[in-house]
């Protein structure tokens, strides 16, 4: 295929051009607003790896009745409407990894920026919320935890 049949196709298919140049560029879009976010996205695994080798602090987001019916073992429990940066409980961990944890991943994004702003160093989302580390057939918890 040269340009000039590309060219043709263009010309004979506008929506679809359009379309696919629309999406090419909400791609490219959302890649650059991910690497420039200011926190890192984590697998299950690499999870797992993170808590064993850096002792870091797993902080989930969920409401409490849904961190009693299963939560990942050694994780704390901050309701998403009472979560601050500033908080004892957090501050006291600014030098550790912090990965936060939500039901699917989207909530945790928004806790991320805001430990960020308040100037943590190592912040994680766990990439799939619960959800993938139960996909992951990894062990959950239950009750309140520690």
């Amino acid at each position: 295929m040269n340009l000039e049949e590309l060219l043709a196709f263009a010309g004979r298919h506008q929506m679809l051009s359009l379309a696919l140049v629309g999406l090419t560029l909400a791609l490219i879009a959302t890649e650059i607003a991910r690497l420039f976010r200011g926190f890192k996205g984590l697998r299950p695994a690499e999870l797992t790896s993170l808590v064993n080798r850096d002792n870091a602090l797993v902080v989930d987001l969920r409401p409490m009745a849904d961190f009693e019916k299963g939560h990942i073992p050694g994780s704390k429990n901050v309701q998403m409407s009472q979560f601050d940066p500033e908080s004892k409980q957090l501050n006291a961990a600014k030098a550790l990894p912090v990965v936060l944890v939500c039901k699917t991943g989207q909530t945790a994004s928004g806790a991320a920026s805001r430990l960020k702003k308040a100037g943590f160093e190592h912040v994680y989302v766990l990439d799939g919320g619960i959800a993938g580390w139960q996909q992951a057939d990894l062990p959950l918890s239950k009750g309140r935890g520690r």
